[in-house]
């Protein structure tokens, strides 16, 4: 018989916190087993720093090995957590097979470490933060064949403005890729649809480049105003040229910042201690904002068409796509001088050309191309008004340190199944959110894994579900966002080869044609609890199990989370009290006695160990419907033998 003991955290951080205790707690464990001559199944959660050097870690292994002690994940939270050094999401499904489809790939401290793949120059210190959590790969100059070869083994990957990460990346990653992380701020070379859709987050370093970036765009336009390349390109050459490079003051010009998000600005901060008068283009920027540091914001033609100076600081994107080409350049003042250290596609290069030789655009400063690097025989190369520098945007020594940590603990949170403030294709769910609501999430995903094993036919064909959360809070306080997604992940995984996660639930369930609605109802309960209860409806299906479908004619089921750990509080119209855990033979019975008995003697014929029971009924010796958890998967013979029972009328087994 095996036996599980949830021992509390402080007994186990005690035990293991000096030799004398280790070896009493070691002969009490022993003592017991002895005399039970049970298998014990040891869930814990640690975080004394007394475990934290693998070297204690290993230990403690050793001494569960030693005597049959079986470690297992935590209970009530899907995860384990050991000093910090591991959070992992745990898979709900086999997770002896970690590459298995449909089960989440995950880490515990008897699994190998995630392997991380880096692709270009990653700063040592943020090398340093991704070996702490696994293996690390640094593979540079990778061809895209290369590229795709490796990632199969590998569960995340780095790659700074150089490498591009395509649909085939993701396609021959066989959805072991869960994270990508850009080493800086722009994501052109990532295609983010493709992420989605494989359900792998991407996560950027928005802020550490940020001051680098600025720096630079204000060196190109204080070197093109005074034509310092040109002037020291005549110097080396031998000449001494004073009349011919004549600059222009910056005081008083407009500047026109295109663009306002971060790198904007800090470039309008120093243009206007610079004294210029600084306009900016952003559709998205608050105007409370701008005015703050003393910044018009203005629509777009008229940016271009009264600046001295235009500054790019805009993503690329279908909608900025060579948004500067011959029609914007026309618009522009007479000897307008032009700086981008954004991305090079925002502007035509060939009609760049012809602006200047026009003399429309008299000077351009450009740190960003199209293609990089350009070709050698380009004319925007070869301009002599044109000033280039080779992608510098972020090349300073503190930018490099910063943008190193910053993508490297982003990475480390995503594997650590934590929701990251950059992630640029999943939902910004605030920290304390996801705390709230971590054991509702849990709820979620066990009730749409119910839910769907409920469905006549395997659950193929649902088109239309509906979610009730009861709550004492309002609407806007309620972010139902991550739980959505997880009742999404109980609903298709069970049914398909998807992977599911906040990343893409949404875009799968839409795919899938299965359209979900939400509904709050507002009950009388503590708004510090976010919700009283969820129901979870599968509309327009039939079920195997006939006492699921409610009065309204939908498969119906309802859950709570009681003392943290999910509950099944009602099955069609019908009550009950389930703990959500193992695995559940639900059925509906005659009211009479000895019906309990007869399903045991039943089920320890066949070697299943029973966890748990509860029972509801509509009234005395009429109805009754009964949960048993069960430790193992009951065989068919089993299944047939309570199907045979003349009292039961109907029943199901429930993998959860």
């Amino acid at each position: 018989m095996t036996t599980s003991f949830r021992i509390p955290l402080y007994i186990i951080n005690q035990k293991f916190s000096t030799k004398q205790k280790g070896e009493k707690a070691k002969n009490s464990f022993l003592k017991l087993m002895a005399c039970t001559k049970m298998t014990f199944t040891f869930n814990f959660t640690s975080r004394s720093s007394q475990c934290r050097s693998s070297k204690r870690r290993a230990s403690i292994f050793s001494f569960f090995n030693a005597n049959s002690l079986r470690l297992s994940s935590h209970h009530s939270h899907g995860a384990l957590v050991f000093n910090n050094v591991l959070d992992t999401r745990v898979s709900r499904s086999n997770s002896k097979d970690k590459n298995k489809k449909g089960g989440e790939y995950c880490w515990g401290l008897d699994n190998e470490k995630p392997t991380i793949l880096v692709t270009e120059k990653l700063g040592e210190a943020g090398l340093v933060v991704l070996r702490e959590l696994g293996h690390v790969e640094c593979a540079y100059g990778l061809s895209p064949q290369e590229l795709c070869s490796k990632i199969l083994d590998c569960d995340a990957l780095i790659v700074r403005s150089g490498t591009k990460v395509t649909r085939e990346v993701f396609e021959a990653s066989k959805g072991r890729l869960k994270v990508v992380g850009r080493a800086g701020v722009g994501i052109d070379n990532v295609d983010l649809h493709a992420a989605t859709e494989f359900g792998c987050i991407v996560v950027n370093a928005p802020t550490s480049n940020t001051v680098a970036a600025a720096e630079l765009a204000i060196a190109h336009l204080a070197a093109m105003a005074r034509n310092v390349a040109k002037a020291d390109a005549s110097m080396k050459a031998g000449k001494w040229q004073r009349n011919k490079y004549v600059g222009v003051s910056m005081v008083g010009k407009t500047v026109a910042v295109m663009g306002f998000g971060k790198v904007g600005t800090e470039v309008a901060r120093r243009a206007k201690a610079l004294g210029m008068n600084v306009i900016a283009h952003d559709p998205y920027a608050s105007s409370d904002r701008a005015s703050g540091i003393g910044v018009n914001l203005v629509s777009f033609e008229e940016a271009i068409s009264s600046a001295d100076f235009i500054s790019l600081h805009m993503p690329l994107i279908p909608s900025t796509d060579k948004i500067l080409n011959s029609s914007t350049f026309a618009k522009m003042k007479k000897g307008v001088r032009i700086i981008n250290v954004a991305r090079g596609g925002v502007m035509d290069e060939d009609d760049m050309v012809r602006a200047l030789d026009d003399g429309i655009v008299s000077q351009a400063a450009l740190d960003v191309f199209t293609e990089e690097p350009p070709p050698k025989d380009s004319k925007l190369v070869q301009h002599e008004n044109v000033t280039l520098t080779p992608h510098l945007g972020a090349s300073t020594k503190e930018a490099q340190e910063g943008v190193a940590i910053e993508i490297a603990e982003a990475v480390v949170g995503a594997l650590k199944g934590q929701l990251s403030a950059t992630a640029l294709n999943a939902p910004a769910v605030p920290p304390q959110v996801v705390s709230e609501l971590a054991p509702y999430v849990v709820l979620a995903e066990k009730l749409g894994r119910v839910a769907v094993q409920l469905v006549s036919g395997g659950g193929s064909g649902i088109k239309a579900v509906k979610v009730v959360y009861r709550s004492g809070r309002s609407r806007d306080d309620l972010d139902t966002r991550l739980v959505r997604a997880m009742i999404i992940k109980g609903i298709i995984e069970p049914i398909s080869n998807s992977v599911i996660n906040l990343v893409n639930a949404d875009f799968t369930a839409k795919g899938k044609g299965i359209h979900i609605s939400e509904e709050r109802v507002g009950v009388e309960s503590s708004p510090e609890q976010p919700l009283d209860s969820i129901q979870l409806q599968i509309l327009n299906m039939g079920s195997k199990f006939a006492s699921a479908v409610s009065e309204g004619g939908h498969i119906s089921i309802e859950g709570k989370v009681k003392y943290g750990t999910p509950h099944l509080t009602c099955v069609g119209s019908l009550d009950v009290d389930v703990s959500l855990e193992g695995n559940l033979i639900l059925y509906r019975q005659v009211d009479q006695p000895g019906m309990i008995g007869r399903v045991g003697s039943i089920l320890g014929k066949h070697n299943v160990n029973v966890s748990f029971m509860s029972l509801g009924r509509t009234s005395r010796r009429k109805m009754a419907i009964v949960a048993i958890g069960v430790d193992e998967e009951p065989n068919k013979e089993a299944l047939h033998d309570i199907g045979a029972v003349p009292a039961i009328q109907e029943f199901v087994f429930l993998k959860l």
